[in-house]
């Protein structure tokens, strides 16, 4: 039988996910998988679900589907509900739904290939789904107040509570105060595409390690800023093929994955866009 995954978002033709997935199954030898995207929204999640059969494995969730999802399954593991972000749904032939969170330990993962495994300063950028999965991940790697920088204080409790469920202590400062962020031994940039343009003329000379989650157009102008000035750069890639693998390994059974392939193909596809 034909087993098939796939990614849901909104907007979703640029994502990585089906180019890493597929590399996966070739290397493993799965020729009976499929994997693929789909535009899905919050107004469309539940009758996508509703019309899935057993022969679907699991779903990769991407925005803006990490929360909208958790009302929608049977099962949530306790790290994923600890950062109210799914982005990674086990189906079982029952019909059974199971959400789990494979950012946090892809940013571990990620973060520990780079060298990093603690940091005595951290702040984070951003305060969305992706932020509060760095938040978990620091629990285990700052040894400080993680600083958290937020354009909107409406989420300031939201942050608080988070922080509070995943065992990291922070502080919460304005965004017109990012640039102090550079100051720390590492950052993590959780933002929107162009959100930190502006930041980039503020990093200092000898700084830390950028963490930076996006991957298209890589790299950001404050990554590449960063990585002028002598600073180590982790970017959306290492990030998605972390937790994609994690992904792969849930669903199919199979493990471990291969990285490397992954990597590579994740690779290519970014240098023929």
């Amino acid at each position: 039988m034909t087993r098939h995954a796939a990614v849901l978002g909104s907007p979703i033709a640029h994502s990585l996910s089906p180019v890493l997935h597929r590399a996966a199954y070739a290397a493993l030898g799965l020729t009976a998988w499929t994997y693929d995207a789909h535009e899905v929204d919050e107004a469309s999640l539940p009758d996508f679900l509703s019309g899935l059969d057993a022969s679907w494995a699991g779903l990769s969730l991407t925005m803006p589907l990490k929360r909208a999802i958790i009302p929608l399954l049977d099962e949530v593991t306790p790290t994923a509900r600890a950062v109210e972000a799914v982005n990674t749904v086990l189906l079982a032939p029952n019909g059974s739904r199971q959400g789990t969170n494979t950012d946090v330990p892809g940013l571990v993962n990620a973060l520990a290939e780079g060298g990093v495994t603690d940091a005595a300063s951290a702040a984070v950028l951003g305060a969305g789904a992706t932020a509060s999965s760095a938040l978990s991940a620091l629990s285990g790697i700052a040894k400080a107040e993680v600083e958290v920088y937020i354009r909107n204080h409406a989420r300031d409790t939201e942050v608080h509570a988070i922080a509070d469920a995943v065992g990291t202590a922070v502080r919460i400062r304005d965004w017109t105060e990012a640039a102090a962020a550079f100051d720390c031994e590492l950052v993590i940039g959780t933002t929107p595409v162009g959100a930190t343009d502006d930041l980039a003329e503020s990093v200092p000379t000898a700084p830390g390690t950028l963490f930076d989650v996006l991957y298209h157009p890589w790299p950001t102008p404050l990554a590449a800023a960063w990585a002028d000035r002598g600073g180590a750069v982790l970017g959306g890639l290492d990030l998605l093929v972390h937790q994609a693998v994690l992904q792969v390994e849930l669903m199919t059974g199979r493990a471990p994955a291969p990285l490397a392939a992954m990597r590579a193909a994740g690779e290519a596809a970014l240098a023929g866009r």
